[in-house]
């Protein structure tokens, strides 16, 4: 049955969303207010997804086909699934891109695709693709490439020249859960492409023997999505996985899938499926570990089964374990020690600090600050503000967590 674009926009669009995208940040930045070619990208950081309704979401995100060689059973794509299939050519996702642009609804593309025919047909239509639109149409707005780990690693280095970033599904927390739920994958293979791509991106920034730069490589990076919940593996496993996965490839962002159990995959329907509060403590849990100077075993540590918890935030639930920190004296304790304070986020500790520098930091300023003294009210203490009793509270949790809700009967 032939589809007209429309159509095929209306599936693979839909069928995008099981891909999570990632921001353009770190993007080379190109604009076309020169007058030589289309499109811009400002390198700062946007969301980007398309809703099938029709809202924008800054950039297109498709999918170049839903058909699929592979037979994961955790993908509602898989080549036994029973879903409405759709390709697009190179020309029509080149079309869109530049339609879309033109109309104002988007800043970038964000491709990815199934496996048709060969993992080196499916990435050598996807590298022409961002060819054409870099070369035969001077688009200079951004491109993600969801790339494919048993291309070839010719097939990568081309598409790193063309687009801002690629990512490489890692699929899984643990080897044993890819060879179970995805055995046609091979863990080692996307170790090896990743590791090719990082080796890619740091020779692009070494200067020949003439003293040229060689040309640029995915700018923006290289990220993973790893999919949580399809497999038995608790938040620890996934976090300690996400710390290796950071300082071996140097990603730029892990963004992690709640899955959700497909209707006609009997192999998978007893699992449990996640919440997708569940994704959303990992990614806070992620930020604390890059940012905040927290480790994954003391994020997890509060609960017996390796899990975060999921009605309060990690940190709160880890200041919370750990009471006997606290009250912090804000006038005196170190950078480490207040960005491990409940509320206080790296903005208002670096403006913290600043003012210490010059006079005593009182409650009040505090508030002018922008911190969040609900959160951090009983974990603090300085000139205007003392916590007395409330730090060892034992109703100090209820406070935070969300009051329980009576289930229907019916």
């Amino acid at each position: 049955m032939a589809r007209t674009l429309d159509q095929k926009l209306a599936i693979l669009s839909d069928a995008a969303k099981y891909d999570a995208s990632c921001a353009s940040s770190g993007g080379a930045k190109r604009d076309s207010r020169d007058g030589k070619g289309i499109g811009s990208v400002t390198g700062s950081g946007i969301c980007h997804a398309y809703a099938p309704d029709g809202r924008c979401i800054s950039l297109l995100k498709i999918l170049m086909t839903n058909f699929c060689i592979y037979d994961c059973a955790y993908c509602v794509n898989r080549v036994s699934s029973n879903v409405e299939r759709a390709r697009f050519s190179p020309e029509e996702v080149v079309h869109l891109t530049l339609e879309f642009y033109r109309r104002n609804y988007i800043e970038g593309l964000f491709l990815s695709s199934g496996i048709i025919k060969s993992p080196d047909d499916t990435m050598a239509d996807m590298v022409r693709i961002a060819r054409m639109l870099r070369e035969e149409h001077g688009f200079r707005g951004y491109i993600h490439l969801k790339t494919i780990p048993d291309a070839d690693q010719r097939l990568i280095e081309e598409a790193g020249r063309y687009a801002d970033r690629l990512s490489i599904n890692v699929e899984l927390p643990t080897d044993a859960a890819v060879k179970d739920f995805a055995p046609e994958k091979s863990p080692d293979r996307i170790r090896r492409a990743m590791a090719d791509v990082r080796v890619l991106k740091e020779a692009s920034k070494d200067k020949t023997a003439s003293g040229k730069r060689p040309p640029k490589f995915a700018p923006a990076g290289q990220s993973t999505q790893m999919i949580v919940g399809a497999d038995g593996a608790n938040d620890a496993t996934i976090l300690k996985t996400s710390t290796r996965l950071y300082s071996s490839y140097n990603l730029k962002r892990v963004y992690y899938s709640a899955f959700s159990p497909i209707p006609d995959s009997s192999a998978i329907l007893p699992l449990v499926k996640p919440p997708l509060i569940r994704e959303h403590r990992l990614y806070q849990a992620d930020w604390l570990m890059r940012f905040y100077g927290f480790e994954a075993g003391e994020i997890t540590a509060g609960r017996g089964d390796g899990n975060l918890d999921l009605e309060v935030d990690p940190k709160l639930a880890w200041a919370l374990g750990n009471r006997h920190l606290f009250p912090v004296e804000v006038n005196r304790a170190g950078k480490e020690v207040l960005l491990r304070v409940p509320g206080f986020g790296t903005k208002t500790v670096t403006r913290l600090l600043a003012i210490r520098r010059h006079r005593t930091v009182r409650y009040e300023d505090l508030m002018r600050m922008g911190a969040n003294l609900k959160h951090a009210r009983p974990f603090i203490s300085l000139p205007g503000w003392s916590p007395r009793a409330l730090t060892d509270s034992l109703d100090l949790r209820a406070r935070f967590a969300p009051p329980p809700e009576q289930m229907s009967l019916f």
